[in-house]
């Protein structure tokens, strides 16, 4: 019986090779055949032969083509060994099969990344002068002082430390020996006068003997005449506050005062404890039961504490008042050194809470701005450096226990702070 399908004899096998054949030599590698679809649109092929029927296979050898134009000349590379896919072993249609990243735009990212910190510095430094403008206690009003002489070149500042205990508690009373008194009153007294010839810190001692001026109540509104009345300069504050002092210091220095800062007890030792302490040379040691100060002598940093007790003693010193008032210049200059240096500015953590506790604390005139009060905190550091000259107000002796000014020496003084000359007088 013939094993083959009908009409196929070993006769329709051609030349075969092996067993049964008659071929010399072994027949090609067959391929298998690739299938693909018809393109949507693309004419069909011819219809399947009849069942039984055995259609003639298209020879696929050296790229031959298949009838019906299904492959179109498509080769698919089995037979030749080819390997579709990228060299990282991803296919064509992996992520990776556009070809290798290109490299970055490092002059685009470096162009965004200025332009954002820029951004970031501008909204911060706007952010910043807003919070510590609205911080400001803008509490003084200069209108309500008559009489004033006339203003000269440069700007002066009249600085006030008070004693108030605003906002102390008793274990902070105690801590910084302050005492309990009822009201506040000063503790010291500064002219800062900043001009272009130089810096000047001209300390007011708190017994100076001063004449009471006509004055119009910062309260009341009513004017009170002159009576020719002489008194110690901290009196004039205590009797109507820092308007009345304002206009006392200008009836009897002839100089005009542009602008009044003030700094009570517990604010001043916040800033000196925010900025991390003053560092200070102390001569000679010295030891007071009143403020609490006990001091060897040398370079040694300064808390609020004790720099509180170091501005505040008196009664260890001979000179009792101007010595005070000279260590009250040094240690102010030194903290205002302090507060300028590069370790508190560019320190967030610092800049903040010294910014905070000083301006929670100053009392200043309706006038003051935050550029008129760095340009004071930056002309005490220049004195502190040796570019202006600090003294003492001229004394020529005392009456009633109180210092009486030098009336030529002080004329000299003023003269030359209003014209903006270079201070020749020498102070106490």
């Amino acid at each position: 019986m013939n094993d083959w399908p009908e009409g196929w004899s070993d006769d329709n096998r051609g030349t075969r090779y092996g067993r049964g054949s008659s071929g010399a030599t072994p027949e090609g590698a067959r391929v298998m055949r690739q299938v693909r679809r018809p393109a949507p649109g693309a004419r069909p092929g011819p219809s399947a032969p009849q069942y039984g029927a055995v259609p003639p296979q298209p020879s696929y050898v050296d790229g031959g083509e298949a009838p019906g134009g299904y492959d179109d000349g498509y080769d698919s590379g089995y037979n030749t060994g080819h390997v579709y896919g990228s060299p990282a072993g991803r296919g064509p249609a992996g992520p990776g099969g556009g070809g290798p990243r290109p490299a970055p735009n490092w002059r685009r990212r470096i162009k965004w990344t200025a332009i954002t910190l820029a951004t970031v510095l501008v909204v911060t430094t706007v952010g910043t002068y807003f919070w510590a403008d609205s911080k400001l206690r803008r509490e003084v009003d200069l209108s309500k002082v008559i009489d004033r002489p006339s203003s000269g070149e440069g700007t002066n500042y009249l600085i006030v430390g008070s004693d108030s205990r605003e906002g102390m508690s008793k274990e902070d009373k105690k801590k910084l020996h302050t005492g309990s008194a009822e009201g506040k009153r000063t503790d010291s007294m500064m002219i800062l006068h900043v001009g272009s010839s130089g810096d000047t810190l001209i300390s007011l001692p708190r017994d100076s003997d001063v004449e009471i001026p006509s004055y119009k109540g910062s309260q009341s509104g009513k004017t009170y005449p002159a009576t020719g009345r002489h008194t110690k300069l901290n009196a004039a504050y205590a009797e109507d506050g820092p308007e009345l002092l304002v206009r006392t210091v200008e009836y009897n220095t002839g100089l005009h005062i542009d602008h009044y800062v003030e700094i009570g007890f517990a604010g001043f030792a916040n800033i000196v404890d925010a900025v991390g302490g003053v560092e200070i040379t102390i001569d000679k040691p010295f030891k007071d039961k009143y403020s609490g100060a006990d001091f060897q002598a040398g370079k040694q940093t300064l808390n609020g504490e004790q720099a509180l007790a170091f501005v505040r003693t008196r009664h260890a010193f001979a000179a009792s008042d101007l010595e005070r008032t000279k260590n009250q210049q040094k240690f102010l200059a030194a903290l205002a050194h302090q507060v300028a240096t590069p370790s508190t500015v560019l320190n967030p953590f610092k800049l903040y809470p010294t910014m905070g506790a000083g301006l929670d604390s100053l009392i200043v005139d309706k006038d003051m701005g935050l550029y008129d009060l760095g340009s004071m905190f930056f002309a005490m550091k220049g004195v502190n450096g040796g570019d202006g000259t600090s003294m003492n107000m001229p004394i020529s002796g005392s009456r009633g226990g109180n210092l009486v000014w030098d009336k030529a020496k002080v004329k000299t003084l003023v003269n030359e702070l209003n014209n903006d000359e270079k201070v020749t007088v020498a102070g106490n």
